[in-house]
């Protein structure tokens, strides 16, 4: 499951997602809810791939195959592996070519294949390849960092795309197959069994992902954004994560069916994913922030950012204020508070309680729609 913003190539074997005692790469930036990027967006960035698109196959009941063969033979054909460029640049700044890879599969028939961002992100190119040598180059990109998601269209037709499965309906113990693109290598199976459900890890860079299934299958570097499959030759999960550490197997990640079907859906219909929006970057403070930075709390969210015209400028927040309650409900970290947000709805008014020196004081906001990215 390898990240395309490859520093050292030589370490490819560990640069996985992981948890923070496991080597790995960070999935995502910090952990904030930022303001609109400072540079103009891409023209077209937000344009939607198909406004009314809807799953061509879709959740339903299937019969589950005889073995896990006939669910490789059902599923392998829409399955990709993902080739990927991105441009660095070495300590004289001199440009670098590196490779990454991963895997992704066919949502739609007329090219649309999803993956993971930390697949995609800031690739110069993409290079899709099926099993049966088809080679085509991603026109079209969405991605949702938050999400570790991401839909790339291809100019391809009639491709086969699987069958989504209602994750909720997974038990612990039932069998699961993972297909991907491990180490670059091309595509193949691995099977195991679902060990746990509805499961929250944090990866390496602080960033906390939710409802994903973990699965004893082994996950390698390359198999990022492959399917996780039940019997039936359903999509149940998408490969995006593994727990790496001397002693540690068998604790691979997938986010949920259930969980990624809304978000990819609006990456095709409308180009980005809306969520009601603070508009503040965050941080956790916990005993070293407080003293680096002379703060009256050990615990709370620290605010870094205040986008102009955003809900929280709007509320008289500043930069170093640290947000305690949201709604009466406490906030001990900026997830807790990102949470939070999200599960709000836009247009709902939130109470917020904060410190801004040695003074407690409380505020509301409004949330609106998250700007396009």
């Amino acid at each position: 499951m390898m990240r395309v913003n490859i520093k050292n190539l030589a370490l490819s074997l560990v640069l996985i997602l992981s948890l923070t005692l496991g080597s790995g790469c960070a999935l995502l930036p910090d952990v904030e809810i930022p303001p609109p990027p400072s540079p103009p967006p891409t023209p077209g960035s937000t344009t939607p791939i198909n406004p009314n698109w809807t799953p061509e196959v879709t959740q339903g009941e299937i019969s589950e195959l005889p073995n896990i063969a006939d669910v490789v033979a059902k599923v392998k054909p829409s399955v990709a592996a993902i080739n990927v460029e991105v441009i660095t640049y070495d300590i004289f700044n001199r440009p670098l070519t590196q490779e990454g890879a991963g895997s992704g599969w066919v949502i739609d028939s007329n090219g649309i294949i999803v993956t993971n961002n930390h697949v995609v992100e800031g690739a110069k190119t993409i290079t899709i390849t099926f099993a049966n040598g088809e080679t085509f180059t991603a026109e079209i990109i969405k991605t949702d960092p938050l999400t570790d998601l991401a839909v790339v269209k291809v100019n391809a037709q009639n491709l086969r795309p699987l069958n989504i499965g209602d994750s909720s309906k997974l038990r612990v113990g039932e069998w699961v197959v993972a297909i991907g693109n491990p180490l670059g290598l091309g595509i193949s199976a691995k099977e195991g069994i679902v060990s746990r459900k509805e499961v929250s890890i944090t990866v390496s860079s602080g960033q906390r992902l939710y409802d994903l299934i973990e699965t004893s299958a082994a996950i390698n570097p390359g198999n990022s954004g492959g399917p996780l499959l039940n019997m039936a030759g359903e999509v149940i999960g998408i490969t995006s994560a593994k727990l790496s550490a001397i002693g540690i197997e068998g604790m691979g990640y997938a986010i949920s069916s259930n969980t990624a079907l809304p978000i990819i859906k609006e990456l095709i219909q409308k180009g980005y994913v809306i969520r009601p929006w603070l508009g503040v970057g965050l941080q956790s403070v916990n005993q070293w922030i407080a003293q680096r930075y002379g703060l009256a709390l050990d615990t709370g969210v620290l605010i870094t950012q205040v986008a102009p015209d955003s809900p929280a400028a709007k509320a008289g927040f500043k930069e170093g204020d640290i947000i305690v309650s949201l709604d009466e409900k406490e906030m001990i970290t900026a997830q807790d508070l990102i949470r939070a947000i999200h599960s709000s709805q836009i247009g709902q008014k939130l109470k917020i309680t904060f410190w801004r020196q040695e003074a407690k004081m409380t505020t509301e906001a409004t949330l609106i729609e998250s700007p396009p990215p």
